[in-house]
């Protein structure tokens, strides 16, 4: 591999972790500039239920691409590793052989939403001014599942690549043709939250139209062969890898729409609150998630190449980064919660119960800024089963149990049921720092 600015094993580990996640963070901020706008416009160009079928259904939709997402970090590791090692003549059978995994998780994702939207929506507690246009915005959005299953496989290949720019190009073109989408549909025919659903769709065809065009003009290290489409042995490798993470995401994700559950029982201006809450916890946690991404595949090519300390180093570097800018993000959102939801509507107590909300969520801005660097390096280094554990006992045992907790009290409190997150974050550091110590230890003993 070239000593250029894809090849993570030499050279300034602080610039190269910049330049990489840089872009990364730009495709995340217009992911979650694209959810926004759904809400925004619905907000002010809809009606209450809207915004709160829009809020609820994007929960929804959250759990399916977070867990897709996670499940292509398989991919992002697997050719990284590959690049790493100087064995790129195997990435042809890791595209071709999760490309027909993928295509067969599409298929039976598209079944459960399209036809189990009704029951999906009704599981979630949806107020029943509410109810019809959730069912729509889940449903609507359950027909282009290809095309967000499609998009977020083509992004993990990108960033495998140590291409973090690609996908950046063409999330902004999906982000412009969403709120081109939004106005015209919701603002312009008062198609309310069926509107945002057909922008969304929309969006995520346009992004995958370009991400394919982009990888066919792109110069790639490797053949990709027509009888590469099919299940082969790179696919067990791909599944070892993301199945643990999926898994892991899934069962965060119930979690969260479990809390959406809770929070829907205090009536429709609450769960309204709480959804707009949700699409600035999106941006609040956006420098994380980018280090967390931009770490597995940093980590991925070290520990290809042998050289764990650098991986280790580059671990330290990102919780580095990550507490400056969290900092910052948690004064942000502790101070003006109330300006961040009058951006998104007008009414007052949607805007009390949002901020209500962010009060108890603000310490997570800092926590993950640890939490998120730590698992990207265990992804990185193939820990993805110990990311699982952890990740399932900060969910099952400590962020459900005090949401459902909160929730039922007589004067239930969103700031009690927001501070839920930051509190399982600390019991996840405290996890993973113990393993890292425990890990250090096993590998000096072995190597000795």
């Amino acid at each position: 591999m070239k000593n250029d600015k894809t090849d993570f094993t030499q050279g300034r580990i602080l610039p190269k972790l910049a330049f990489f996640m840089l872009p990364i963070l730009g495709a995340l901020v217009l992911q979650a500039a694209y959810g926004a706008v759904d809400l925004l416009v619905v907000g002010r160009f809809g009606s209450t239920s809207g915004l709160s079928a829009v809020s609820t259904g994007s929960q929804v939709l959250n759990l399916v691409t977070f867990v897709v997402t996670q499940l292509a970090m398989g991919i992002t590791v697997l050719i990284a590793r590959y690049l790493g090692e100087k064995r790129p003549q195997y990435i042809g059978q890791v595209i071709g052989g999760t490309a027909i995994v993928f295509t067969l998780l599409a298929a039976a994702l598209f079944v459960v939403l399209v036809f189990f939207a009704r029951l999906i929506s009704s599981l979630m507690q949806a107020p029943a001014e509410a109810l019809d246009l959730t069912v729509s915005y889940v449903r609507i959005c359950g027909s282009g599942i290809f095309f967000i299953v499609a998009y977020n496989m083509l992004s993990a290949l990108f960033r495998g690549l140590g291409d973090s720019r690609s996908p950046l190009i063409f999330v902004l073109v999906a982000c412009i043709v969403n709120v081109i989408g939004d106005l015209v549909l919701v603002a312009g025919f008062h198609l309310d939250a069926a509107g945002a659903a057909i922008a969304t769709v929309a969006a995520q065809a346009v992004s995958v139209i370009c991400a394919i065009a982009m990888l066919l003009k792109k110069e790639l290290p490797f053949k990709i062969h027509r009888s590469d489409f099919k299940l082969n042995p790179q696919c067990k490798k791909f599944l070892g890898i993301g199945l643990p993470l999926a898994l892991q995401e899934f069962l965060t994700q119930l979690s969260f729409l479990a809390l959406c559950a809770f929070v829907n029982r205090l009536g429709l201006e609450a769960s309204s609150g709480y959804g707009v809450a949700c699409k600035i916890v999106n941006f609040a946690m956006l420098i994380p998630s980018s280090l967390m991404q931009s770490m597995a595949s940093f980590v991925s090519q070290n520990v290809g190449a042998g050289n764990k300390k650098r991986a280790e180093q580059s671990m330290f570097t990102g919780i580095g980064i990550g507490l400056v800018f969290g900092c910052v993000v948690f004064a942000l959102v502790w101070c003006k919660g109330d300006v961040l939801s009058s951006l998104f509507t007008a009414d007052a107590s949607v805007i009390a119960n949002g901020y209500a909300y962010l009060k108890g969520f603000a310490p997570e801005t800092i926590a993950t800024a640890i939490l998120f660097s730590m698992v990207g390096y265990f992804n990185g280094n193939d820990k993805t089963l110990w990311v699982m554990v952890q990740g399932l006992v900060q969910t099952l045992l400590v962020r459900l149990p005090m949401a459902y907790i909160m929730s039922i009290q007589p004067n239930a409190s969103l700031t009690m049921i927001g501070l839920s997150a930051p509190t399982s974050t600390v019991v996840g550091i405290l996890l993973n720092i113990g393993f890292f110590l425990w890990l250090k230890r096993y590998e000096n003993q072995t190597s000795a």
